[in-house]
C-alpha cells in the first residue's frame, strides 16, 4: 500500500512547479505516488512535466475549473474517493501547492506524525510554511472564521493585538510558529489528510472556485469528530500566490468564499445585528471590483 498520494494543481507556474516536483521526487523514507492537475496552463507547464518528471501522472483540463475541482479530480485519480473501501488507495492524500519546496523528509516526517498511536484520531495535519521573506506564513494555522472572529480581523483588532489570545484566534498569532497545537484549519497548500477521514467527510466542496475550500473542508472534518493538528517540526517553503496574483478571477474569489462559508456554517446561528456587521465587513472588504465582477461574470467557473 502507498503511504502518501500527492496533488499538484498548476496554473502557469511553470519554473515553480519544475522545483516543486524536483523536491518531490528527491523525497525519501516512504512510497508515494504524485499527480499534477494542470488547469489549462499556457506556459508550456504540461509539456515540462511530461518530459521532466515521466513518474507523475497528468491530468490537463481544457478550463481552468478552480483550485477543488483541480484537487478532487487528483485525489479521485488516486482512488481517495473511495477511502478505505479501495486497498489501493495511499494511506493518506495530500495537497501541495506548486509553489512550494518540501526538505527530503518532510513527507515521511509528516506520515510518521500521523501514524503516531496518539494520532489515531486526527484526520489532518499541516506543517510550518515559511515564506521567502523569512516569516512564517500565517494561514498554515487557523481558527475558523466565526463572526466574532471575523469581526476583529475586519476591524482590525487582529493587527493592533496579535498577541492577544481573543482577537489573535484567526491566524493564531498569539502561539510562537514553533508550537504543536490543535487548529480548526490548516492551509491548502500543504494538507495531509487520512484515508478514513476522507471516506467519511467526502472531497473539497467544488462550489468553492478558489480559497475557502480548506476552511469547509476542515470544518467538515472536524464535525465529523476528527482532530486537526499544526505540527512545526517540518518546515516547507511557500511562495504564495503565485498563480492568483496573476488571476483577475482569482482577485476575487476570496471574498465569495468568505461570504460562500459564512452563510454554511453560520448563518442560521447569527443574530440579526451581527448578520448586518458581517455582511457589511465582507461588503467593505469585497469593495466595488468584487461586486462588479460578481453581477457580470458569466459563470461561476470562468477561466482566468
Amino acid at each position: 500500500m502507498t503511504d502518501l498520494g500527492v496533488v499538484i494543481v498548476n496554473w502557469n507556474t511553470r519554473d515553480l512547479l519544475q522545483k516543486c516536483l524536483q523536491t518531490v521526487f528527491a523525497s525519501e523514507g516512504l512510497t508515494y505516488q504524485v499527480v499534477v492537475v494542470d488547469n489549462a496552463s499556457t506556459d508550456g507547464s504540461p509539456d515540462m512535466v511530461r518530459q521532466e518528471f515521466p513518474n507523475a501522472t497528468l491530468i490537463t483540463s481544457a478550463n481552468n475549473d478552480g483550485f477543488s475541482m483541480a484537487n478532487n479530480k487528483g485525489l479521485r485519480w488516486l482512488g481517495l474517493d473511495k477511502g478505505k473501501n479501495n486497498p489501493t488507495a495511499p494511506r493518506y492524500g495530500l495537497l501541495l501547492n506548486s509553489d512550494t519546496e518540501v526538505p527530503p523528509t518532510a513527507f515521511a516526517e509528516m506520515v510518521q506524525y500521523m501514524d503516531r498511536p496518539e494520532h489515531q484520531n486526527v484526520g489532518a495535519a499541516g506543517c510550518k510554511l515559511w515564506l521567502p521573506e523569512n516569516k512564517l506564513d500565517l494561514a498554515c494555522r487557523r481558527s475558523f472564521p466565526t463572526p466574532e472572529v471575523s469581526f476583529y480581523r475586519m476591524m482590525g483588532l487582529s493587527k493592533l493585538f496579535p498577541h492577544s489570545k481573543r482577537f489573535g484566534r484567526y491566524n493564531m498569532t498569539y502561539l510562537s510558529p514553533d508550537v504543536e497545537t490543535e487548529v480548526d484549519s490548516v492551509v491548502g497548500a500543504f494538507m495531509m489528510v487520512r484515508r478514513e477521514t476522507i471516506a467519511q467527510v467526502g472531497l473539497l466542496d467544488e462550489t468553492y472556485w478558489m480559497y475557502g475550500e480548506d476552511l469547509d473542508w476542515a470544518f467538515r472534518i472536524k464535525q465529523a469528530g476528527w482532530k486537526i493538528m499544526y505540527n512545526p517540526a517540518v518546515t516547507v517553503l511557500h511562495v504564495k500566490r503565485a498563480s492568483s496574483r496573476k488571476s483577475k478571477r482569482a482577485k476575487i474569489a476570496f471574498t465569495e468564499a468568505m461570504v460562500k462559508f459564512y452563510q454554511e456554517h453560520y448563518r442560521q446561528t447569527t443574530p440579526l445585528w451581527l448578520h448586518l456587521l458581517v455582511m457589511t465587513g465582507l461588503t467593505i472588504k469585497g469593495g466595488p471590483i468584487h461586486w462588479s465582477a460578481r453581477l457580470h461574470k458569466p459563470h461561476p467557473t470562468a477561466t482566468n
